[in-house]
């Protein structure tokens, strides 16, 4: 039975008609429509990049691209999941691969088909500078691949929209990796950190952790957000 306060739309998955509740996500509206998404449905706060989606909108010719747990429906949007994106990456030892005389292209032949037209960056939901990381990564500047590109969500739809067949989610992971194998400074308290695990400094606190219930987790969590990290 319909709620009367609600109001509702139509909407097209893969061709066909449904009628939600407006204001819902995309990835809602197909749980709505009775669609069980298994595979293309993650942390549904935008992080994870496992819901990729493509879609259109009424009167539009134009294809876009976005995260369904982050997109709003509008009456009548047209659209379908990408569960995954076929992608090429490459095969790499990143502890033997020596900075200093790396070629990118090497091992990226591709990065040079790259036309400059800025579809990559259009198409990421998170608004990555895309094609400025790729650029970088021709020129060699590890730095601000690495920069440019830490907040992606890895969802590949700047892949699946390259028309040069780039894929520039897994350059730039690839970059990632280098970067902190081999330029990055460690931390010494890391070390130092790590060195308590082993011997047991916080084995105490863990257990108490592990046995305390999901709400008061949940409470002493937030306390930690709102604190900024202070103990608690």
């Amino acid at each position: 039975m319909k709620n009367k306060n609600v109001t509702m739309i139509p909407i097209y998955v893969m061709g066909k008609k449904f009628e939600v509740p407006e204001d819902l996500t995309i990835l809602k509206a197909l749980e709505f429509s009775g669609f069980k998404i298994t595979r293309g449905c993650g942390c549904r706060g935008g992080v994870c990049g496992a819901c990729a989606t493509v879609y259109r909108k009424k009167g539009d010719y134009r294809i876009m691209t976005g995260l369904a747990c982050q997109t709003v429906i509008e009456p009548e949007i047209s659209l379908v999941q990408l569960p995954f994106i076929s992608a090429r990456k490459a095969q790499y030892a990143v502890r033997d691969i020596d900075t200093e005389s790396l070629d990118l292209v090497k091992t990226y032949p591709e990065l040079m088909r790259c036309m400059g037209c800025n579809t990559c960056t259009k198409s990421c939901p998170v608004n990555i500078s895309v094609m400025d990381y790729i650029s970088a990564a021709i020129r060699g500047n590890l730095e601000e691949v690495v920069e440019l590109s830490i907040e992606c969500v890895m969802c590949g739809l700047c892949a699946a929209r390259c028309p040069a067949e780039i894929t520039p989610y897994n350059v730039a992971l690839f970059v990632r990796r280098l970067y902190g194998t081999h330029k990055l400074k460690k931390s010494p308290m890391l070390e130092q950190r790590l060195k308590d695990i082993e011997s047991g400094t916080y084995k105490t606190e863990i257990t108490q952790l592990k046995a305390t219930d999901v709400k008061k987790l949940q409470e002493t969590f937030n306390e930690l957000q709102a604190n900024k990290g202070a103990s608690v």
